[in-house]
């Protein structure tokens, strides 16, 4: 039998050393501080961290928020989800720091595709974790393997429950990085914006709140239709002044509504969530959102996905109020702006003077180290075929 060789954090770093470069063994810690994550878990971490291990790559949202100097200067790894399922800001990321293309990936660990030897060899100080790899992480003892080694984990969430953790979150991050102040100000950022919209729907007398569909990645496949329930795009929706159909029928973040439902509830309002899933799902009738993309080729897909069944006779597609928003709004701090642009449309009247464009372009002017490309969101417009003409 083959006696399986658990290595010390000692070892691996005497065994390493020789191979790091000087600036990374450099630069001196503030001592070991307790850390408190969005699982309630107290972790002892020596800030600021050095050397950061990304358990899912699109973590950089919020890290190069807070770091946008250099934002990868500590990033030793990350997932694969980033380049996958989000290429679009990969390429942004990428043409900046080049470097990155030569990142070790992981795979996903909620997954089960975390590879343990491999962090390890890449001595990070710390591994962040989301909170959906809680389950899978707790069944193969990965939090109790790193910490043995002396690798510390800490969980964060911008998808299960962001309007709740995305501040805990940032502020979690903005300690590993010693910037806390930078953290606040981004905090504060995010609660200017999104007082823009709840203060003028808490004052609103007699309002109307249309009820909604959120159509989540439609054309990634031929499954019709999955949606949100009460948290993450579905509380937006709340909060913009609507109804959110999800809430009244899913249990969970997550999940289905069959299409004789949406055709019998009849929403006034359809939102679609779309991004560049090329990797993903070829050549699929995906409505591709994100930095720089093409809109007319989203606002042509937006309308084919519009004739399905289930939306092509309903008093949405008749007013042409359907649109369709970036998806990774959902796993990012930048909710704001989502929920700036669904406000804008569920009551363009009352909002008329909010742009969400100039909240992202401010946002990356102030935080971001890359230029704001537009291309997040877009709505049916014109794109509709005519209605056939009456016999004569």
């Amino acid at each position: 039998m083959t006696r399986r060789y658990r290595p010390s954090r000692r070892t691996v770093l005497a065994a390493l050393a020789s191979t790091l470069p000087i600036a990374a063994m450099s630069g001196s810690a503030t001592g070991a501080a307790p850390i408190t994550d969005v699982l309630g878990r107290r972790v002892a971490v020596e800030v600021p961290v050095r050397r950061i291990l990304l358990g899912e790559a699109r973590q950089i949202h919020a890290i190069a928020a807070l770091d946008r100097e250099n934002p990868f200067a500590r990033i030793v790894g990350w997932g694969d989800d980033l380049e996958k399922a989000d290429p679009d800001s990969y390429r942004v990321y990428a043409e900046r720091y080049p470097q990155i293309a030569t990142l070790p990936k992981f795979g996903s660990a909620a997954a089960g595709g975390f590879d343990l030897e491999k962090a390890i060899a890449l001595q990070p100080d710390v591994l962040i974790l989301n909170y959906e790899a809680e389950r899978a992480s707790a069944e193969t003892q990965l939090v109790e393997k790193l910490a043995s080694v002396g690798i510390a984990v800490l969980y964060v969430d911008f998808r299960h429950a962001p309007l709740r953790n995305t501040e805990p979150s940032l502020r979690l991050l903005g300690r590993l990085l010693g910037r806390e102040a930078i953290a606040e100000q981004l905090i504060a950022f995010r609660e200017e914006q999104i007082a823009k919209v709840t203060g003028p729907i808490a004052a609103a007398q007699g309002l109307k709140r249309p009820l909604v569909m959120l159509d989540r990645i439609p054309g990634y496949s031929d499954a019709c239709c999955m949606s949100f329930g009460k948290e993450n795009f579905g509380l937006l929706v709340e909060m913009a002044g609507g109804r959110n159909l999800g809430s009244e029928l899913l249990p969970g973040t997550f999940g289905t509504i069959n299409p004789e439902t949406i055709v019998a509830r009849d929403p006034e309002v359809v939102i679609v969530t779309g991004g560049n899933w090329d990797m993903l799902a070829p050549g699929g009738a995906w409505v591709g959102l994100g930095p720089g993309a093409d809109l007319a080729e989203a606002r042509r897909k937006l309308a084919a996905l519009a004739q399905r069944p289930a939306f092509a006779h309903g008093q949405a597609v008749a007013a042409k109020r359907v649109y369709a928003i970036w998806h990774q709004f959902y796993n990012s701090p930048y909710q704001f702006a989502a929920l700036q642009c669904i406000a804008r449309w569920l009551h363009p009247a009352l909002f008329a003077d909010l742009d969400p464009d100039v909240t992202l372009r401010t946002l990356h002017e102030r935080f971001l180290p890359t230029p704001y490309r537009p291309g997040y969101w877009t709505q049916l417009e014109d794109f509709l075929p005519a209605a056939p003409k009456s016999p004569e």
